[in-house]
């Protein structure tokens, strides 16, 4: 099983940047797949959730109206559009599955057996 994430880079306040995650050896479709982040200093943070079903969609309040998940066709590659960037959004990404899951535990690092490697991305005039 590997998730692979990239698109992270150096980015000025307002812009935008996309990160994908490819997930290779697991049936994609059956998993929820989230993005969460780590800054330095600091725990790692739920950022936003696309729930295997494909019926629920949840963010955290820091990126809501700023950044949108979605998932390819092919329910394998996870996108986090990321518009509007602000410093506080310097962290390295991370995507995680979870076989199943239910909606009100998307959030929790804990439910999330498979992690990509984390991609950097930096808010910096």
């Amino acid at each position: 099983v590997q998730l692979q994430a990239s698109g992270g880079g150096l980015a000025r306040p307002g812009d935008s940047l996309r990160l994908s995650c490819v997930a290779s050896g697991i049936s994609a479709r059956r998993y929820t797949m989230s993005w969460f982040r780590q800054a330095p200093g600091k725990e790692r943070e739920f950022v936003s959730a696309s729930h295997w079903s494909g019926g629920s969609t949840t963010y955290t309040d820091s990126v809501k109206g700023r950044f949108t998940t979605s998932r390819g066709n092919a329910k394998n590659t996870l996108y986090l559009q990321m518009n509007s960037l602000k410093p506080e959004d310097t962290a390295v990404y991370y995507c995680a599955a979870a076989a199943g899951a239910i909606v009100s535990t998307m959030h929790n690092p804990e439910i999330y057996t498979h992690w990509g490697q984390g991609t950097q991305v930096t808010v910096s005039s």
